[in-house]
């Protein structure tokens, strides 16, 4: 997938400068896609010369002006198109955690529990963020309701990927923590 296709997505809810997006990026897109907001204004430079995005000036006082962008026709379309195309491989996961627990039996076993318990506290405020957006999204009704009414669900499908995947990170760390503190307190016993 390339950086535009998360940036069209991002602009399906409407207008928006660079600087809002690199926060929706951060709020949500970023449980599916990464992107530094340096790559962001470089991908919006390009979807404007190639018709994608279009941008018009905000002049501000106190501030310096802003661009808002929004997708244009050819923007939708392309969204259109790309939905339509077939999923590429599902992506590699590459995790420096998990190469050091990978070598955790010939390694420093204590780093390897803090590097986890860290990465579980990174979950933690992950899904507490995750969760102020739902309940911003729902704004008091159920998940039902929001289906039923709101005008776009895919944003409220992809947070729900998310929170699953950081709940599935902290029940990893939980289980990989008990069985580091198994293997500790054996070796004691043998040792």
């Amino acid at each position: 997938m390339a950086l535009r296709n998360a940036v069209m997505a991002a602009l399906l809810k409407g207008e928006a400068s660079g600087y809002d997006l690199a926060k929706a990026f951060d709020a949500t897109v970023a449980n599916f896609w990464m992107s530094t907001p340096q790559q962001l204004y470089r991908e919006l430079e390009r979807m404007e010369a190639e018709g994608f995005v279009t941008a018009r000036v905000v002049e501000q006082k106190r501030r310096p002006n802003k661009r808002l962008f929004s997708l244009t026709e050819a923007g939708r379309k392309a969204v259109h198109a790309y939905t339509a195309e077939p999923l590429g491989k599902p992506a590699v996961v590459r995790d420096e955690l998990l190469v050091k627990v990978q070598c955790v039996d010939v390694g420093d076993m204590e780093a390897v529990r803090t590097a986890i318990a860290e990465r579980m506290q990174w979950a933690t405020a992950k899904l507490a963020g995750y969760e102020r957006l739902r309940q911003r999204l729902l704004d008091g009704r159920s998940e039902e309701a929001y289906f039923a009414e709101a005008e776009r669900i895919g944003p409220y499908l992809t947070l729900l990927r998310g929170m699953s995947f950081e709940r599935e990170n902290l029940r990893w760390g939980d289980m990989a923590l008990r069985r580091l503190e198994q293997r500790t307190a054996a070796l004691r016993a043998d040792g």
